[in-house]
C-alpha cells in the first residue's frame, strides 16, 4: 500500500522545489524501499533541475544519499530489511559491452531507472526519479543494484557523500589519473567533490597538492584537507602553479568546475606530458578550444571522469574502510547541515561558490 513522505519536487525546469506529500508505492520485484539518514546537495542536481542536463519532469531530484532499508520487493534476497546502504546513482546492467570491458561507470543501461516514473503527487501525477534515486525526500524506492552495503563503524549521515562527491573525488584520483606518491597535483574548484579530489591526493601521497578556488574563504578548509598551498583563481594562476613545481607545471590537474574557463585554466597549469582530468559537469554550449600545434607541443592527456570511473560495489567499501581508519575526513566537508525546506538556500550557495557540502538531514 502506497505510503505518504515528504520531498523536494521539481515540476518544471528553472521552477523551484516545492515541499510537500508524495505517494511512494511499496517495492516491486527487485526494488527496495529505503528511508534516507541524509542527501548531499550536488552541483549535478543543479545542473538538472536548470535543464543543463536532461531529466523527465516532474520530479525528485537528489542522489547522493544514505538511509536504512526498510521494505524489500517479493523477490529480494541479497538485501534485508534493516540494512544500512548508501544510494548508488549509476547502478551498473553487468552485461553490456562496457560493463564487460571494465567501465561499469559508463553503463548504457546505468540511468534507466530515471526515466519510469517511481511515485506520484497525491493528485495522481506520475513522478520520476532524479538520476533514478530521488534521494531529496524522506524515503526512496530504488533498484537493488542502486543500494549498496554500509559497512559498520561509519556515522550514517555524513556517509551519504560515499556515493558521489568522495567516489568521483577520490576515484578521479585513483582510478581516472592514476596519481604516483611524489606527483604534483593541482585541484581547480573546491566544492564538495574537489574537497574529495584533495583528499584522494593525499591519500595518493601527491607532493605538492595545490588548491585553486575563486573563494580565499576556503583555504583553511583546503589545507585541512590536504592542499599544501592555496591559490585564487585568476589570470596568472597558470604562472604561479608553475613557479610551485620548478617552472613545469602539475603532472596532475584536476577540473572540477565545470567551465570551458576553468578546463582551459587546468590545461594550462599542467606540464608537457601531464595529465587533466576533467570531473566537473559543463554545459553543451560552453565550448572550449585548442590549437593543432599545441595539442601536438604540449604532448599533454586531456581525459574526462564520469562517477570518479569507479565501481560502487567495489569502491565504496574501500573508501568506507579510509573513513574508519581516518584517512578520510567526511564531516570536514560538509560545511552546512540543513532541513529539506532549505534546498534552494543550498543551490543559492552553489551558485556563489561558496561553502563545501550542503546536508540534508532527515534523522
Amino acid at each position: 500500500m502506497p505510503t505518504t513522505v515528504e520531498a523536494a519536487v521539481f515540476s518544471e525546469i528553472g521552477a523551484p522545489p516545492r515541499i510537500g506529500e508524495i505517494l511512494l508505492p511499496d517495492p516491486g520485484p527487485g526494488r527496495v524501499k529505503v528511508r534516507l539518514a541524509a542527501a548531499g546537495v550536488c552541483h549535478s542536481d543543479l545542473s538538472l533541475a536548470e535543464g543543463r542536463l536532461a531529466q523527465p519532469f516532474p520530479a525528485v531530484l537528489g542522489h547522493e544519499g544514505a538511509g536504512t532499508v526498510i521494505a524489500v520487493g517479493p523477490d529480494v534476497t541479497d538485501v534485508q530489511v534493516g540494512q544500512r546502504v548508501v544510494l548508488n546513482w549509476a547502478p551498473p546492467c553487468r552485461s553490456c559491452w562496457f560493463c564487460h570491458n571494465g567501465e561499469p561507470y559508463l553503463c548504457e543501461r546505468s540511468g534507466d531507472a530515471a526515466h519510469s516514473p517511481y511515485a506520484s503527487l497525491p493528485d495522481g501525477t506520475a513522478l520520476h526519479a532524479g538520476l533514478g534515486t530521488a534521494a531529496f525526500a524522506q524515503e526512496t524506492v530504488v533498484p537493488t543494484s542502486a543500494v549498496v552495503p554500509l559497512p559498520d563503524g561509519i556515522q550514517p549521515h555524513n556517509a551519504a557523500l560515499l556515493g558521489c562527491a568522495v567516489l568521483t573525488g577520490v576515484g578521479a584520483v585513483t582510478n581516472s589519473a592514476r596519481v604516483r606518491p611524489g606527483q604534483s597535483v593541482a585541484v581547480i574548484g573546491l566544492g564538495g567533490v574537489g574537497l574529495a579530489v584533495l583528499q584522494g591526493a593525499r591519500l595518493a601521497g601527491a607532493d605538492p597538492i595545490i588548491a585553486v578556488d575563486v573563494s580565499p574563504a576556503k583555504e583553511e578548509l583546503a589545507t585541512r584537507l590536504g592542499a599544501t598551498h592555496f591559490r585564487l583563481a585568476g589570470d596568472g594562476l597558470s604562472r604561479e602553479i608553475r613557479g610551485l613545481t620548478g617552472g613545469r607545471g602539475v603532472d596532475h590537474a584536476f577540473e572540477v568546475v565545470g567551465s570551458a574557463a576553468a578546463i582551459r585554466q587546468a590545461w594550462s597549469a599542467t606540464r608537457r606530458g601531464g595529465s587533466t582530468t576533467v570531473v566537473g559537469v559543463g554545459a553543451k554550449d560552453d565550448r572550449l578550444s585548442f590549437n593543432a600545434l599545441e595539442l601536438f607541443h604540449f604532448a599533454r592527456t586531456l581525459r574526462g571522469c564520469v562517477y570518479g570511473s569507479a565501481d560502487p560495489a567495489t569502491d565504496i567499501p574501500e573508501l568506507a574502510r579510509h573513513v574508519h581508519d581516518g584517512a578520510i575526513d567526511l564531516a570536514a566537508m560538509v560545511t552546512d547541515e540543513i532541513t529539506l525546506a532549505e534546498l534552494p538556500d543550498a543551490f543559492h550557495r552553489m551558485l556563489e561558490g561558496k561553502g563545501g557540502r550542503s546536508l540534508i538531514r532527515f534523522e
